[in-house]
C-alpha cells in the first residue's frame, strides 16, 4: 500500500496500543485493589462495576490493535479478528458497560446523598433521581440502530444511534450538576472524609457529561451525523444494503486503513477518545464511587 495512506496510521496506531498497554495493567491493578474490601461491604455493587470496568477496558485494547485490517493484516485470523459485526458485537458490551458504570455510579451516589439532601418536589425529584435509567434505555436502544446501520450501511440508523447517546447524557446532566453541587457543600470534616470517593466521581462525571453533551450538540450531530444521513437519502449513496448477504458482508468485509483526509478528523478523534481518555473514565469509575465507612477511611 503506498505510503500516503499509513504514513500518519502508524505513530498514531503505535501511541494508541502502547496507551491500552497501561490501561491493561492499570485495570489489573484497580481489580486486584477492589477485591479486599476491608469489611465486606457493598460486594455485589463493588462486582458490577469492576466487572463493566473491566469489559471496557478489554474492548479498547481489541479495538486499538484491530483498528483497521492493514494495521493488522500480520495476524492470520485478520479477516474475522477485524470483522466489523464481531468488532460491533464487543462494542455493544462494551457501550452498555460504560453506561453502566455511570448510571450505576450515579444511582449510587444518590443513596449515599440521600440524608444530606434537601426536600423537594416529589415528582420533579423522581424524574431527576431516576434519569440514570433514561441513560441506561437509550444506549442499550441505541445499539440496535447501531448494529442495524452497520449492516445496511444506513446513516440514518447511525444518525439515530449518536442522538440518542446524547439525549442519554443530556438527560443525566441535570443531575450530575446536583450531585456535585450536593457533595462539595458538605463542610463537616468527619463526612467530607467519607465523601472522598464522590467528590471524585461527581467531579469528573460532570465534566464529562458536559463534555459529551456539547460534542453532541454543537457538532457530532449537526455537522457530520445527520448532514451524512441527509446527503445520503438525497443521493443514494453510499448503496444500503438488504437480505442475508448484508449480514455476511458486514462480518466478512473489513476495510484498509485510509489517507487521513478519508478518515476525517471527527473519526480520528472519536477513535483516540475512545481508547484513551474512556477507557480511563472506565477505570477511574469501576473503584465503585461511594460513601465510606470509618473502616475505609482509617
Amino acid at each position: 500500500m503506498n505510503g500516503a495512506y499509513t504514513d500518519w496510521a502508524w505513530p498514531w496506531w503505535t501511541v494508541m496500543v502502547l496507551v491500552n498497554a497501561g490501561n491493561l495493567a492499570a485495570c489489573a491493578f484497580v481489580y486486584v485493589r477492589s477485591l479486599e474490601p476491608r469489611d465486606g461491604r457493598d460486594s455485589v455493587y463493588r462486582k458490577r462495576m469492576r466487572t463493566m470496568g473491566v469489559i471496557f477496558t478489554l474492548v479498547g485494547a481489541y479495538r486499538s490493535v484491530f483498528v483497521s485490517r492493514y494495521l493488522a493484516q500480520m495476524a492470520w485470523f485478520e479477516t474475522i479478528a477485524n470483522s466489523s459485526l464481531l468488532i460491533r458485537m464487543f462494542a455493544v458490551a462494551a457501550e452498555l458497560s460504560f453506561s453502566g458504570l455511570i448510571a450505576l455510579g450515579m444511582l449510587r451516589a444518590n443513596s449515599d446523598l440521600s440524608e444530606n439532601s434537601p426536600s423537594s418536589d416529589g415528582k420533579s425529584n423522581f424524574m431527576l433521581t431516576k434519569s440514570p435509567y433514561v441513560l441506561m434505555i437509550s444506549i442499550f436502544v441505541a445499539q440496535f440502530f447501531a448494529t442495524g446501520g452497520l449492516i445496511i450501511k444506513s446513516r440514518t440508523l447511525f444518525a439515530i444511534e449518536e442522538t440518542l447517546w446524547t439525549i442519554g447524557f443530556l438527560s443525566v446532566l441535570p443531575l450530575a450538576v446536583v450531585q456535585f453541587r450536593r457533595v462539595f457543600a458538605v463542610t463537616d470534616k468527619k463526612t467530607v472524609r467519607q465523601f472522598k470517593m464522590l467528590r471524585g466521581f461527581t467531579k469528573v462525571n460532570l465534566i464529562w457529561c458536559a463534555i459529551y453533551c456539547c460534542y453532541g450538540l454543537f457538532y457530532h450531530l449537526p455537522f457530520e451525523n445527520w448532514p451524512a444521513a441527509i446527503n445520503q437519502m438525497k443521493t443514494g449513496l453510499p448503496v444500503m444494503k438488504t437480505g442475508a448477504q448484508a449480514i455476511i458482508d458486514a462480518f466478512t468485509i473489513v476495510h484498509e486503513s485510509k489517507r487521513y483526509g478519508d478518515w476525517g478528523f471527527g473519526f480520528l478523534l472519536w477513535h483516540s477518545a475512545y481508547f484513551s481518555i474512556c477507557v480511563w473514565l472506565s477505570i477511574f469509575f469501576m473503584q465503585a464511587p461511594r460513601r465510606l465507612n470509618s473502616e475505609e477511611i482509617d
